[in-house]
Parts: C-alpha cells; structure tokens; sequence
C-alpha cells in the first residue's frame, strides 16, 4: 500500500505562557488579578504542523529546542498530535518562549525569547523523503533561519516539493532583506494583512498580491481577519468570508489558517474551497484559549462550517 505524501513544515517552536484578559498594563499597581495563566505549546511551525496533523494530514517537523523542561512540555504536546519529531534537534540552550498578553477582544501583546537555531546545515538527507510540500514560517523570529531561508526553499523545489511562505512579523522590521530572495522559490505566499502594509507598502489587497505575483510568486493569500481572506493568482481574485464567532484569544489563528489551507489543497480542494475551509479552522482556534486548542478533524470542521453562519463580504477587498 502506498503512503500518503505528507508536509514538511519549517520553523519556531515556542513553550507559550498565556494570560489573559489584560487591559492594560499599569506599572504604578504592581499586581493584577487575571482570569487564566496557561502554558501551552505554540510558535509558528509547530502551531501549523499540529493543525494539520489534526486535520489528517502526515506531517513532519524541522525545527529546535532546547533541553529544559519546556522542551520536554512542547515535544510531547507536539507529538501527541502525531507530527513526526525525527528532525527537531535539542540543543544545550533555552527552548524559545513567549509571553502572550490577551485582552478581552482577543487582541495580544508577545513578550518573546529566541531559542535556538534552525538551519539547513547538516540535514539529514531523508527529511524530504515522503514529502510533497515544503512549509517556511517563523522566520522572522527563529535564529538562523533568514539567512538560510532561500536555501532551504531553493533545496525543497529541487527535491521535487511544492513550497509555501507564511511571512509573520518581522520585530527587526528587515522585511525585504529576508523575503525577497525566498520569492522566486516559493509557490505559495501567505502575508497577513499588517505584514503585507510593511512589505508591500500598499494598503489594497489587490495591490499587496500584485507586488508579490510581479516578484514571481503564482499565487498570494492574504489573511484579513475578521474579513476572512482573498486569494490571488496572476488572472484570478477570489474572496472567501469569515465565519460569525466570538474570538477569545486570537494568538496562533493565522497559523491555523495555514494549516488549514495546506490542508485543503492537499486533499485536492480548489483555492476557493482551501479560502474558505482555512478561515473555518481559523475561527474555530479563535473559539479557545490556546494556538490550536480549537482545531479540530477535517470532518467536524465541515460538520461547522455547515451549521455556522458566514459574515457578510465587504468592498473593502
């Protein structure tokens, strides 16, 4: 029997500690009461591999951790997922880790420590072995990883796997510096809303998709939140709604959304189909405390999206 080929996703692990609702923070009163402190397992590449794990798809990791007991939380939470973890090294330092203010609307503040490197040097050389698909993110945010990243994407298209780029925030704000060597290698481009306005400098989604087409990229998906999301190739524009929630804690949802898009195309979806059962997933990771506490299988994702209501499609596209 032939195996499914899987994913391949690249990028941060991260031992995430949320707390939440934080209004404001007010440095005269030294302590506030708060509803949750919770320590959970985030960062971007480990945040899409469990969704698409959950989801059904086989996926494997490449990725770093330290050897501290974050590690050991993080590791276990992620293979329970059923990722495949071979390729996540330990290192002698810190796992990476973040502190997520969350308000009450949902909206959140990070407080990061960079763990150790991610890079291409020494691979081993089965870890495309079984893929299909190569996925980069947290780049921005994981040591080693914006110097390699046009090399890493450059030996998965040579290995024969489709590639993905979900840009996260850039706190060193070297936007370009980074991610315009990676473009002619990357199939798919997803930038939220926020990063395309610093990468791009337009404010219109057909404007942002159309600095990332005319820079080599086929197809361009934008993340708008609580407008869902609008997709673009060189001939197409598809806009996709969002679904009608309550958003507890939006930490992780973009990361979701790309699990679930990936998800979608893997199992042979139109990118119409991929738009819209992606911002399903996403707006069931809203629903939860967590970055993929409210992921759920494809099946009872489709079971929701049947009975949730969509929100009207605006202009502002």
């Amino acid at each position: 029997m032939k195996t499914e080929a899987g994913i391949l996703c690249c990028g941060n692990i991260v031992c995430d500690i949320l707390v939440q609702p934080v209004e404001e923070l007010n440095w005269g009163e030294p302590t506030s009461f708060v509803d949750t402190i919770e320590q959970r397992c985030g960062g971007s590449a480990a945040s899409t591999a469990r969704t698409l794990a959950i989801l059904g798809v086989p996926v494997r990791l490449l990725s770093a951790v330290g050897r501290d007991n974050q590690a050991r939380f993080v590791l276990e939470v992620i293979r329970l997922a059923g990722v495949d973890t071979e390729h996540v090294s330990r290192d002698a330092g810190r796992t990476a880790c973040t502190v997520a203010l969350v308000n009450s609307c949902g909206d959140r503040k990070f407080f990061h420590r960079c763990g150790p490197a991610v890079g291409a040097s020494g691979i081993d050389p089965t870890l495309y072995a079984g893929m299909a698909h190569f996925h980069l993110c947290g780049v921005f945010v994981t040591p080693g990883l914006r110097e390699q990243a046009p090399e890493l994407l450059k030996s998965a298209r040579a290995a024969g796997l489709r590639t993905s780029f979900d840009t996260n925030w850039d706190p060193r704000q070297r936007w370009l510096d980074t991610l315009e060597p990676c473009l002619p290698s990357v199939n798919l481009l997803f930038m939220n809303e926020v990063e395309a306005v610093r990468i791009t400098g337009q404010t219109e989604p057909r404007l942002m998709a159309r600095w990332a087409i005319a820079r080599g990229v086929p197809t361009c998906v934008l993340k708008l939140g609580a407008r869902g999301c609008a997709i673009y190739t060189d001939d197409v524009e598809i806009l996709c709604p969002a679904f009608e929630v309550e958003a507890r804690d939006t930490t992780g949802a973009g990361d979701c959304f790309a699990g679930g898009f990936l998800s979608a195309l893997h199992r042979g979806a139109s990118l119409a189909e991929a738009g819209l059962f992606a911002n399903a997933v996403a707006a069931m990771s809203v629903e939860q405390v967590g970055a993929v506490e409210g992921v759920r299988s494809a099946a009872e994702t489709e079971a929701w999206m049947r009975r949730t209501p969509q929100r009207k499609a605006t202009a502002n596209v």
